[in-house]
């Protein structure tokens, strides 16, 4: 039996979980690929070389908290960009203008930047958290809106943040290029506009430009960080793209998954 499907191991399947168990150890294995991701990710999550700095993007806290929760056990710095930043900027009091955000999610947001300042408090960790500070907005979203660029706690009522500003982009890319494992997971902005591209451009380069001159090891993963990658011809700059996107999510939550396990016992 052999399992090289590590974008549904995180799925507890027949396939995947229960007939791995009718075959004894000797009589069943990963397939390259699978091993691939196992091997990649455990180095970065279980043996990061230092500094580990965890870049999460995308579009809401509820899918990524969990992650996040798991990054303040192993991260030196944790990035945080792409719409989900809002809610934790609205978290810290600040104004968002019609920017995404998931308000349910609030306190969530807050308690985890609570227990970050908690660890570097009791000296558990010394850890991290950079939001963006300023953002490109627009009114409509659309890639021939209007744009502006606004402090990322003071958008205007009738604005929108799709996309992280420049001051942002020179906050993140000194942390990233200071650092030796890198971990990416989601876009800083809506990439797929021209308009609103900048943020998640600059954020791949800087990730392939450490990768490639400063020999950090880099992780990439889930759909629109891969698709970033693609678009901006980085692919041969990355250490190591994951195939997986939810399974990449649900291993660094658990450092595991039910695939992975079902082959292991």
């Amino acid at each position: 039996y052999v399992n090289d499907a590590f974008g549904t191991a995180h799925r507890a399947h027949a396939s995947t979980t229960v007939v791995a168990k009718f075959f004894s150890q000797e009589k069943k294995c990963f397939g390259y690929l699978m091993a691939k991701e196992v091997e990649n990710l455990r180095k970065i999550l279980n043996n990061p070389e230092k500094p580990f700095t965890a870049i999460i993007g995308g579009a809401k806290v509820s899918d990524k908290i969990k992650v996040l929760q798991a990054l303040l056990k192993v991260a030196d710095n944790i990035i945080i960009g792409g719409a989900m930043a809002f809610t934790f900027i609205k978290a810290k009091g600040g104004m968002i203008g019609k920017s995404l955000c998931e308000h349910e999610c609030i306190d969530i947001a807050l308690n985890f930047l609570e227990e970050a300042e908690v660890r570097n408090a009791k000296e558990i960790r010394n850890i991290k958290i950079y939001l963006p500070v300023d953002a490109v907005c627009a009114k409509e979203f659309a890639d021939t809106s209007e744009k502006n660029i606004f402090d990322s706690s003071a958008i205007p009522e009738e604005w929108m943040g799709l996309d992280i500003g420049p001051k942002s982009i020179t906050i993140f890319r000194d942390i990233i290029a200071s650092s030796k494992s890198i971990l990416w997971n989601g876009p800083m902005g809506v990439f797929e506009f021209t308009n609103f591209e900048e943020g998640t451009k600059q954020v791949a380069l800087i990730v392939a430009e450490t990768t490639e001159k400063n020999k950090a090891f880099s992780v990439v993963g889930g759909g629109d960080s891969v698709a970033a990658i693609h678009k901006f011809r980085l692919d041969n700059q990355i250490s190591f793209i994951s195939t997986g996107g939810g399974a990449m999510l649900e291993f660094i939550e658990n450092g595991t998954l039910p695939g992975i396990e079902a082959m292991e016992k």
